[in-house]
């Protein structure tokens, strides 16, 4: 047996040091960007007050920032082919750093919408590349299942973590420090690359499709106006329409033009990846696992801030135990891929959190905050497991040269689920309350007024009323989230049922 040289040895060992400093790194930068998707929640109750935000405003608030996400990803993607991603990493992480300062003292609902939006255009520049420099610079399989077990259970924990950041946050000082917080991280994240980050490789021949990056996001944004709208009373028919059919138009616009492409350039989104069902698999597990957070999240922590009085501290300490289950199933679920296989892990952990989610239906049902936070712990074990599988299935499957793509495919599967969450639960929360609520005589004033206004106006009766309205769409919120996962959980069972990885009937063609 021939021993290795000491130079060999240490130059292996300094390749495995990088490795493993560059995943901590990209799981910083991870860790805001999951954070900032959730952080506000237990703030928008404070935000209301101090900026007088509407209902409508309050919304924009927080979808800003995963509707540009899931807009520039695509694009993001090919800029990270093209530039290389170690360089689109680096200039997202200072527009992210820039952003939070302006977000922070935000003088107005519309400054803060402005400032989210700028703050995703910094998120969605780093996420496809923290990815995708997992990707490139693990490649041992095992190790490198490992590496996307910690980077999934960095964003589950980082989103679930993210009321909880904020209800801390908010105990001690004002709100524009839940943006402040990531500035010191931004900042030594920007040091330690330059050090120890691996070279940038950039592909030059790689183009960036401008159309096809604002096709998508017009069609993304008129889909969510459209939610909001039908939510609304009353419902404005024309803008409903007239935004319902720019999201058909435009998102049909964008699939036929990538399918063009995919015969003659290089699209944004190559939809022959699909064919791969541990792909596929891995993005409808992705997308409904965020559903699920962020749709108890909001809904939680808005209805024990408003409802029973919580601080937001309190409020967060509920969802945390979505973190508390997540993370060690997530790492979990990463060690023991390569035994376990894609259906047990994804279709079974999928499956748990939709026990999770009707534990926590029984547990409102019955006011019982014990069962619904061991509820939530069940939840979050079930979606640690399959989040982190999730990220290795999608990135498992395809060749490295679209590791860019594929990255941003799975960032999109989860904004758009946050996205979707946000926007379909928070208006089925508006939807449910403003249908439910009954004021009593003498109250009438009260009527069209946001939910927070009522339950902090001092008027028992309609206080008693909007209580027992906004128990009743918290309700609803749950119940939506337990549809989705159970439906997630046969979708993807379903998907993997015949999956076998490196078949030639599942291989990614590596002509395109």
């Amino acid at each position: 047996m021939t021993l290795p040289s000491a130079h060999a040895a240490q130059r292996h060992a300094l390749t495995a040091w990088q490795r493993w400093t560059m995943l901590a790194i990209v799981s910083s930068a991870l860790l805001l960007i999951a954070l900032d998707n959730t952080i506000l929640y237990t703030a928008l109750p404070t935000l209301t007050t101090e900026l007088g935000a509407s209902s409508s405003e309050q919304l924009w608030i927080i979808n800003a920032y995963p509707l540009v996400i899931a807009g520039l990803l695509p694009g993001s993607g090919a800029l990270g082919d093209r530039f290389g991603h170690k360089r689109i990493f680096q200039v997202g992480l200072g527009i992210f750093g820039v952003a939070s300062i302006l977000a922070a003292f935000s003088g107005s609902s519309e400054m803060l919408i402005a400032s989210r939006a700028l703050l995703a255009v910094g998120a969605a520049a780093m996420m496809p590349a923290t990815l995708a420099l997992i990707r490139l610079s693990f490649a041992v399989e095992r190790e490198r299942n490992m590496a996307i077990a910690i980077w999934a259970a960095v964003a589950t924990v980082g989103m679930a973590l993210g009321p909880i950041v904020s209800g801390v946050l908010l105990e001690f000082f004002w709100w524009g420090s839940v943006f402040l917080v990531n500035v010191p991280i931004v900042a030594a994240a920007l040091v330690l690359m330059l050090v120890v980050g691996p070279a940038n490789i950039a592909n030059p021949g790689r183009r960036w499709d401008w159309r096809s990056s604002a096709q998508v996001m017009i069609g993304l944004t008129a889909a969510v106006l459209a939610i909001k709208t039908i939510a609304a009373t009353p419902v404005d028919w024309l803008l409903f329409v007239g935004s319902t059919l720019v999201a058909v138009v435009m998102l049909t616009v964008f699939a036929r033009r990538q399918v063009r492409l995919t015969r003659t350039a290089e699209p944004l989104v190559d939809f022959t990846i699909f064919r791969n069902r541990g792909f596929s698999g891995g993005v409808i597990a992705a997308g409904a696992s965020i559903f699920a957070i962020v749709g108890v999240q909001l809904g939680t922590t808005q209805r024990f801030q408003l409802v029973e009085g919580f601080s937001p501290l309190e409020a967060g300490l509920i969802v945390s135990a979505l973190a508390v289950g997540s993370m060690p199933f997530a790492l979990f679920g990463g060690a023991i891929l390569h035994r376990a296989g894609l259906l047990a892990l994804i279709g079974g952990g999928t499956g748990l959190a939709a026990v999770g989610a009707l534990g926590s239906i029984y547990a409102a049902v019955d006011d019982s905050l014990v069962l619904l936070v061991i509820s939530f712990g069940v939840l979050g074990a079930g979606l640690g497991a399959s989040m982190s599988v999730a990220s290795t299935a999608i990135m498992g499957n395809v060749p490295p040269h679209r590791a860019g793509m594929a990255a941003s495919i799975e960032e999109v599967s989860y904004e758009f689920g946050g996205l979707v969450g946000v926007a379909l639960l928070g208006s089925l929360l508006t939807f449910v309350y403003t249908r439910v609520l009954v004021l009593p005589a003498g109250a009438e004033q009260h009527a069209g007024q946001a939910p927070a206004a009522v339950l902090e106006s001092g008027d028992a009766p309609a206080m008693a009323a909007a209580a027992e309205a906004f128990d009743v769409a918290y309700l609803g919120v749950l119940i939506g989230v337990a549809v989705v996962l159970v439906l997630s959980a046969v979708a993807s069972a379903w998907m993997l049922r015949r999956y076998t990885p490196g078949t030639e009937s599942q291989a990614y063609p590596e002509n395109h």
